[in-house]
């Protein structure tokens, strides 16, 4: 019971690799909508994609969630796979989004947040980086 008080971590490794990959399974999630023209098309009727760059904003927006999210799951490149996880949902909350992380647009800075997590912690034991870069 002291140590569930204490200010040591707490299966630190296989927690960050259940949130890493939590994390990674939901960008999959969106960026699979790229497949479903309903969904584009939805997206496409936006007034801030009603411009002739719109169709490329929203196809690269939708491709950088699903790579950043298999890789964030396999834990490979994830450095690479959180500064493209950063881009995009910073680009979401301040230019698609108003900015007002407290409240209308908490969501997706919230996966801001956690792509600065994982920037700054990396993607832990359970991961491919882990295996490939292992020093013997």
């Amino acid at each position: 019971m002291n140590r569930f008080f204490s200010s040591d971590p707490l299966w630190q490794t296989a927690g960050l690799a259940l949130v890493r990959s939590t994390v990674g399974a939901f960008l999959i999630y969106h960026g699979w909508e790229m497949f479903d023209e309903t969904i584009v098309d939805r997206y496409l009727s936006w007034d801030q994609f009603k411009h002739p760059y719109g169709k490329f904003l929203v196809y690269s927006g939708k491709t950088g969630e699903l790579i950043a999210g298999i890789l964030l799951v396999l834990g490979l490149f994830t450095r690479l796979a959180c500064i493209i996880m950063i881009g995009i949902f910073s680009y979401i909350t301040f230019f698609l989004g108003k900015g007002i992380i407290w409240y209308d647009d908490q969501h997706p800075f919230l996966l801001v947040l956690f792509g600065l997590l994982f920037f700054f912690t990396g993607p832990g034991n359970f991961s491919l980086d882990k295996m490939i870069l292992k020093k013997n």
